[in-house]
């Protein structure tokens, strides 16, 4: 049986990707290894967001392509993002490299690892980067998990037709197309039955999902049947967009006990000044206004957010209004980073570029602040008993256990270390538990289960 190693580079939808590909190989026979030294074929599945995730692909692509050339493995196929962006590049630079696999072509990889080089190439008739993508995966198309047993995401859209400035997205993704709704209904049962306790839905602007289709709402459909599913604990959706929070949206997660009370919505910003050049729109106050409002429909919603500081223009004055805006609104969960310049995005045509230096002493104060508000909210929770999700040992320590409460995703927020539980207690990951904080950190808590 031969072997096919994967490296997996980005996002949570980028992993869905590789877990597609990964199944469709063990379909056909091959023999997935989590070691690349000992694959036949490497798959190298790369991210083209930003500079520094290009510069993480194309080192993860010359390892595997030395591994080649030592003789460990015979062949090596590029595939996902950096493709798409750039593949006529890659082609001309990395003759090594024996395919090539854009996101809309993710069905050819049996063909790309079993052809020769120059019989795969004369198959790929799929446009690259281009509107026309209509690639999406199913609820037959085999898959092959690399998350943890308990949790699972579920890709409900692909694609985006936002027109923000400083993104690359749409390149290389194509138009937002959404699932069907019943595709997605069976593969969730399907995971429940391989014991998911866990449902994370993600798409490039998941509160988008169904527009397309002619649903009116169709996100706050879907987590209000998802959440009927006997043996799913928890619905948790990624990836919203600030004028997409529908009233229904917010009733679904209130009134739905298995959907987090949680909301992640990338912001960007708050000056109106660099909202307007960023092609996102709104205002300081009219975010502060939406805020409130999710606040008011779900009480004790987390809210997870993520800012870019260094964008062309932006001043002092304009990083002073988005420090207010954090201070005031006091964010649960927030990812700070500095804006990278990406040929092909109108962000990119612009002047006034903000020195890099700048832009990361911005990242680190703005990151200092939250760290402060953050601290002052795990602070309001010591002494009280939340619902965790146990995750088994401590990443920390051997010594320790951990979980999530509903207001912490997995890998990107803060987690609950567990330092006591009773002596009966079976620890059996994806097991809800009550956990009673006694201590808390800049981004993580202590407690003991109760």
């Amino acid at each position: 049986m031969k072997k096919v190693g994967f490296v997996s580079l980005g996002c949570p939808k980028n992993l869905v990707d590789s877990e597609v590909m990964m199944g469709q190989l063990k379909d056909a026979g091959y023999e997935i290894t989590n070691s690349a030294d000992d694959a036949d074929t490497v798959v190298v599945n790369t991210c083209g967001f930003i500079e520094s995730a290009k510069e993480e692909s194309i080192e993860a692509i010359l390892e595997a392509t030395n591994l080649k050339e030592q003789g460990k493995a015979k062949k090596v196929v590029v595939a996902g993002c950096l493709v798409e962006r750039y593949r006529d590049e890659l082609v001309d630079e990395l003759p090594e490299v024996d395919a090539f696999i854009g996101t809309n072509q993710l069905d050819k990889i049996v063909d790309a690892t079993e052809k020769d080089k120059q019989d795969f190439n004369e198959i790929q008739l799929t446009p690259i980067g281009n509107k026309t993508a209509t690639y999406l995966y199913d609820e037959y198309t085999p898959r092959l998990r690399a998350t943890d047993s308990h949790t699972a995401f579920i890709k409900i859209a692909e694609g985006c037709d936002r027109p923000c400035a400083f993104c690359s997205i749409p390149s290389m993704r194509g138009s937002f197309r959404s699932r069907r709704f019943g595709s997605i209904m069976k593969e969730a049962q399907h995971l429940a039955d391989q014991g998911v306790k866990e449902l994370v839905l993600i798409a490039q602007d998941s509160s988008r999902y169904g527009e397309d289709l002619g649903d009116i709402d169709g996100l706050a459909i879907l987590i209000n049947e998802l959440c009927k599913i006997e043996k799913i604990e928890w619905v948790r959706v990624m990836y919203t967009y600030p004028t997409h929070i529908s009233d229904g949206f917010l009733k679904a997660i209130a009134e739905n006990e298995k959907a987090v009370k949680y909301l992640d919505m990338p912001l960007q910003h708050a000056s109106r000044n660099m909202l307007k050049a960023m092609k996102r729109g709104g205002t300081r106050e009219s975010l502060q206004r939406l805020i409130k409002r999710v606040r008011d429909a779900v009480p004790e919603i987390a809210i997870r957010t993520t800012f870019i500081v260094g964008y062309p223009g932006e001043t002092e004055e304009d990083f002073q209004e988005l420090i207010k805006f954090i201070q005031n609104c006091k964010f649960d969960n927030v990812g700070v980073f500095t804006y990278s310049d990406e040929e092909g995005t109108p962000a990119f045509e612009l002047g006034d570029k903000v020195p890099a230096e700048v832009a990361e002493e911005r990242r680190k104060r703005l990151m200092e602040i939250q760290a402060e508000i953050s601290r002052e909210n795990n602070e309001e929770k010591v002494g009280k008993t939340y619902k965790v999700m146990f995750e088994g040992v401590s990443e920390e320590s051997e010594l320790l256990w951990q979980g999530r409460l509903e207001g912490q995703s997995q890998e990107i927020d803060g987690k609950v270390l567990i330092n006591d539980a009773p002596e009966d207690f079976l620890p059996i990951h994806g097991k809800l538990v009550h956990v009673k904080i006694t201590e808390a950190h800049n981004y993580d808590l202590v407690g003991e289960i109760v």
